[in-house]
């Protein structure tokens, strides 16, 4: 048997928004603290004091600490255990688990009534029994992931509505670009320079008048001769224009201004989103190194993806 087992602390935290239960046990599940406090600063200071003088008079070397994700309420107090300088030369590791997994073996207590301190109880239980298969709390490499995840999150969705927002604007200037089939759509990117460029700058009636020779230089230029068959990107281009409903005169200069707006937003969203992605690539290293490589080996994924999926 482990010799590190039989002299860990093995201590569970049942977590609320104002108070906090402690309970910890040896190996052997003998009750070695049994408390509660309120879910702030002085008293997580005053509950690991309790830990600290427990761990010194039984000789324990290790302590293991064990709390359910409720909502923002762990954070502060797993983010404080996961750092505290008192408990680091007894080797500690902090555990933030699904609640799901503290229920399924709560389960195996079936006798047992459903309280707060036997909620903590059975945390430390968990821990005791080798029953969690998880990655200690890293608090501050994990809090700067999450923040920087969900704010990707934020950021693509906010994308994804700018440019549905946009699209009403694009379908009163250019009506059949807006309901063009793929194949027939001018540019393979509709929110590119070359296109953004087209629908702002040009109204349908501009495109019909202006040459093919023209045109073809127009966006040979902004695309940075990337086009390899541009004569046929105009051809769709003038086919979109003359099939699209006209507006008044008076109602195009609005219209670009709306639309031009919506494109310089989505350009500075994502612009932020690649500072976003730079940040989540320097902070995941080192963290949850095998899952992360298993979600990398396939193909397609990343490491912003797994970052965002396994986090």
């Amino acid at each position: 048997m482990n010799k590190d087992i039989l002299s860990t602390l093995f201590v569970g935290i049942d977590v609320s928004s104002s108070s906090n239960h402690f309970c910890a046990i040896d190996f052997e599940g003998n009750y070695i603290l049994n408390f509660s406090t309120t879910n702030d600063l002085p008293s997580s200071e005053s509950a690991v004091e309790k830990i600290f003088n427990s761990l010194q008079e039984y000789n324990f070397t290790n302590v293991i600490l064990v709390l359910e994700s409720t909502n923002v309420f762990s954070f502060h107090i797993a983010n404080f255990l996961a750092s505290n300088n008192s408990l680091f030369n007894f080797n500690s590791k902090v555990f933030v688990i699904n609640p799901k997994t503290s229920s399924n073996f709560r389960n195996t207590y079936s006798d047992m009534d459903k309280t707060d301190p036997m909620d903590a109880f059975i945390l430390a239980d968990m821990a005791r029994c080798g029953r969690i298969n998880q990655q200690p709390y890293k608090a501050s490499q994990l809090f700067a992931l999450q923040r920087l995840t969900r704010q990707r999150f934020h950021l693509v969705k906010t994308i994804m509505r700018e440019k549905a927002y946009m699209m009403s604007n694009i379908y009163l200037k250019f009506s059949s670009l807006y309901i063009a089939k793929k194949e027939d759509e001018p540019f393979s990117n509709l929110f590119g320079t070359t296109s953004k460029s087209i629908i702002s700058d040009f109204t349908p009636d501009d495109i019909v008048a202006i040459s093919d020779d023209e045109m073809i230089d127009f966006i040979m230029d902004k695309g940075k001769s990337r086009f390899s068959n541009p004569k046929e990107n105009v051809t769709l281009l003038k086919k979109i224009a003359r099939d699209s409903y006209r507006l008044d005169k008076l109602a195009y200069d609005p219209i670009n201004v709306a639309i031009s707006s919506s494109f310089n937003t989505i350009n500075a969203l994502e612009d932020n989103l690649k500072v976003i992605e730079k940040a989540i690539e320097k902070n995941i290293k080192g963290l949850c190194d095998n899952a992360i490589n298993i979600l990398k080996s396939i193909p397609g994924i990343g490491l912003v993806y797994s970052a965002r999926h396994h986090f």
